[in-house]
Parts: C-alpha cells; sequence; structure tokens
C-alpha cells in the first residue's frame, strides 16, 4: 500500500490550493480516504473523509464551507479542495486510508498514510 499526496505550497490568505493523494497497491474504490492535518507542536487532527463510494462525505468544522474532499476511482486520487485559506490552515496535510467509514475520524485507526505535503498560509 503507498499513498502519495501533492500539491502543498506558500500561499496568502484568502488563496486556495488543491491537494491530491494518490494511492497504489489495494483496491482504491474500496476505502473510505481521509485528510488530517497537523501543524508545528499540535497533534494530528481530522480534516475531511469521504466514503467508499462518495456518498458520504464529513469535514472539521472549522473548514466546513471552505474545503471540500472527492475522489476519482479512476485516477485512484482524493483530492482536498482548499478555498478562503487562513493563517491557522497551516500545517503539514497527509492522506490516509480509513479502516472503515466509521473511524474515518479516528486517526489513530489508521494504519496507511501518505508522507504529507505542507500548507503555509501567510497573512
Amino acid at each position: 500500500v503507498q499513498l502519495q499526496a501533492s500539491g502543498g505550497g506558500l500561499v496568502q490568505a484568502g488563496d486556495s490550493l488543491r491537494l491530491s493523494c494518490v494511492g497504489s497497491g489495494f483496491t482504491f474504490s474500496a476505502y473510505t480516504m481521509g485528510w488530517f492535518r497537523q501543524a508545528p507542536g499540535k497533534g494530528r487532527e481530522f480534516v475531511a473523509g469521504i466514503s467508499e463510494d462518495s456518498s458520504l462525505v464529513v469535514s472539521r468544522d472549522s473548514v466546513e464551507g471552505r474545503f471540500a474532499i472527492a475522489r476519482d476511482d479512476a485516477k485512484n486520487t482524493v483530492y482536498l479542495q482548499m478555498n478562503s485559506l487562513k493563517p491557522e490552515d497551516t500545517a503539514i496535510y497527509y492522506c490516509g486510508r480509513a479502516p472503515e467509514w466509521r473511524l474515518v475520524k479516528v486517526g489513530s485507526k489508521y494504519r496507511h498514510w501518505g508522507q504529507g505535503t505542507q500548507v503555509t498560509v501567510s497573512s
């Protein structure tokens, strides 16, 4: 199982970024996928998740209405579209393969993670 995240960068407040995470070595379409982030000096926190059939999505309150998760199973890719970025969104963003939808927010239950991509938002 491999997950490769990309798309991070340095942007200004109010800008947008789209993160991508490509999965390989497993049947991508059969798994719920999640995005987490970790800011300096803080723990990893849940950002957004999407079920294997895209019928269910969930995100943390602080990004609701600004971030959107989507997937393209033909490309084995899950995306995180981030709009209206704020300095407090600065973090390393990780994609992960969730064990099941019920545990999508529980990072400690994930066994497979991408390498992370840095997002820095300047004020």
